[in-house]
């Protein structure tokens, strides 16, 4: 997109007094565009166009009668909430484009839905589920640490792990960032040449899964993730994508639900 970078505010057709409209960055949410702190990043970066011109003021607020554009491509509220899982295959990069030209997971989805943000990141090797959904309130929330959602993976490494190197995974290793917190590790199957593993773990740095096995001293030789929350990647066919029943939304929320502390209900 061609823009200035000094261009600060986008004149609007119609005259909006405080109060009025919606805040842009609320108006992109709804557009599925992501949480509204990923919306005002796009703000920042000139991606957002008002009434024909690049908008970069984050109190902006949007008319019924103003036209939003995202690259090129005007935007409307969605009218239907959208929750799609994807089983990705390995060899996909998680991103909406890539600058070397390799395929994307947005590849994979109708391009109705090629503007939806996923939750839970997974490199380019690795395989299994992805949700995305255009409610980036609920997407925010499911990646967030604070939550600590647990994420299953099934993970076949080269060899085979000791009750030392298992209970050191499960206690935590230094990883990048610090050492992991405590995960569920299970072995399904072992042999002198591969075993598989049943992991389970409640954060998401980058690479997490395989720096852990590398601390131990093994090496992953595929990961698959089987299970996001209480959302199962279940039968679905590597490649492909469906909308989520009613019971898997609720069940969704309910994973992001605000705790209740045991200690005050009969306070």
């Amino acid at each position: 997109m061609k823009s200035s970078k000094n261009s600060s505010k986008a004149p609007s057709k119609t005259a909006s007094k405080p109060g009025d409209g919606i805040r842009l960055n609320r108006f992109l949410a709804d557009c599925g565009l992501g949480s509204r702190r990923k919306t005002e990043a796009l703000i920042l970066a000139d991606e957002i166009e008002v009434n024909g011109a690049v908008c970069r003021d984050l109190a902006q607020r949007i008319l019924p009668t103003d036209t939003v554009k995202y690259q090129g491509k005007t935007l409307t509220k969605a009218t239907e909430k959208i929750y799609i899982v994807l089983n990705k295959p390995a060899g996909y990069v998680v991103s909406s484009s890539d600058e070397y030209g390799r395929k994307t997971v947005y590849d994979l989805l109708p391009e109705a839905y090629r503007h939806l943000p996923y939750a839970g990141r997974l490199d380019r090797n690795s395989e299994g589920l992805l949700l995305f959904s255009s409610e980036g309130d609920l997407i925010n929330k499911l990646t967030h640490p604070s939550y600590e959602v647990e994420k299953m993976y099934k993970v076949i490494i080269f060899g085979s792990l000791n009750k030392d190197k298992l209970e050191q995974l499960r206690q935590g290793v230094m990883i990048e960032g610090g050492v992991s917190k405590a995960a569920g590790v299970y072995i399904k199957e072992s042999s002198a040449d591969e075993s598989e593993l049943k992991l389970v773990i409640s954060e998401g740095r980058k690479r997490q899964i395989r720096q852990m096995i590398e601390a131990v001293g093994a090496k992953v030789k595929s990961l698959k993730r089987m299970q996001f929350g209480p959302l199962k990647l279940k039968d679905l066919p590597s490649g492909r994508w469906r909308l989520l029943s009613k019971s898997e939304i609720n069940s969704l929320y309910q994973a992001v639900a605000p705790k209740i502390d045991n200690s005050m209900k009969d306070r």
